[in-house]
């Protein structure tokens, strides 16, 4: 679970940064305080992987806070907030990891937790597919919904492809065990899938060309990439599952069997 504080004296101010942080981290679980002095204690008593500071408050600063938040959890990545362009330069003494002119949008928050000093390990923002187990989709921690059930399927096969541009007729002979002509309906399926992942920004991930469609893996958090790629963290999510529900995927289960039975 990502923890995030949220400091700023104003009340409108406060809540509306946390509506945007809910927005840019739907998983996180927020603290909020309208004192530096309680948000000190909050620090104290739990570790906060971001910290969201206003800079100019009653009693002390936010630059003074960071620092005291800085000695009691060092690795709290630090994101001041202010009115003010002129405190930049005093905030990044300290090494923060972002300075935001108010008010806080998605936009702005997003570019600065893509630039974190330190990276949230758990980050669901973003795009994720699971193929280890059932193969799934996410966006910022949540299912996508796509208008065919055939959708999902199309975007599995691309996963499995790995940067590959796959052509129509691959799709047809492999999604189905017939020698009906499908290319109206697998259109129907590749708009589906661009206009899905375009209504919630992550249409860059998907490459069209004529008669094409593939995937760019590094626009994708996939345990699948992760583990092909020898990341730690993807090698340690097989468990010897992947993409059960779809029987073409059988092949590259076998593959990836016999990795592991080499190691």
């Amino acid at each position: 679970m990502i923890k995030v504080l949220v400091v700023d004296d104003e009340r409108v101010i406060r809540e509306g940064a946390v509506r945007v942080v809910e927005q840019c981290i739907p998983t996180a679980e927020i603290t909020q305080c309208e004192a530096p002095e309680e948000a000190l204690e909050q620090a104290e008593k739990q570790k906060f992987d971001i910290a969201f500071l206003d800079i100019q408050m009653p009693g002390m600063s936010g630059v003074e806070l960071a620092k005291r938040i800085k000695k009691v959890s060092p690795d709290t990545n630090i994101i001041f907030s202010t009115a003010y362009q002129e405190y930049a330069g005093e905030a990044f003494e300290i090494h923060a990891s972002g300075y935001i002119t108010k008010p806080l949008t998605v936009e702005k928050v997003n570019r600065e937790l893509d630039n974190l000093r330190r990276p949230l390990e758990d980050d669901d923002r973003g795009l994720r597919v699971q193929a280890f187990g059932n193969f799934e989709v996410f966006y910022n921690g949540e299912p996508l919904r796509f208008k065919y059930t055939k959708t999902k399927e199309l975007l599995a096969y691309l996963v499995d492809r790995n940067c590959a541009v796959v052509d129509i007729g691959e799709i047809r002979s492999t999604l189905w065990d017939d020698n009906e002509d499908r290319s109206s309906y697998i259109k129907q399926l590749r708009k589906d899938l661009v206009d899905t992942l375009k209504n919630v920004g992550a249409n860059d991930a998907i490459v069209v060309m004529r008669g094409g469609i593939g995937i760019l893996p590094s626009k994708v958090k996939c345990d699948f990439f992760d583990y092909l790629a020898g990341e730690p963290k993807g090698i340690n999510s097989y468990h010897g599952e992947y993409m059960q529900q779809y029987s073409w995927a059988e092949v590259t289960h076998g593959s990836l069997e016999m990795r592991e039975s080499e190691k």
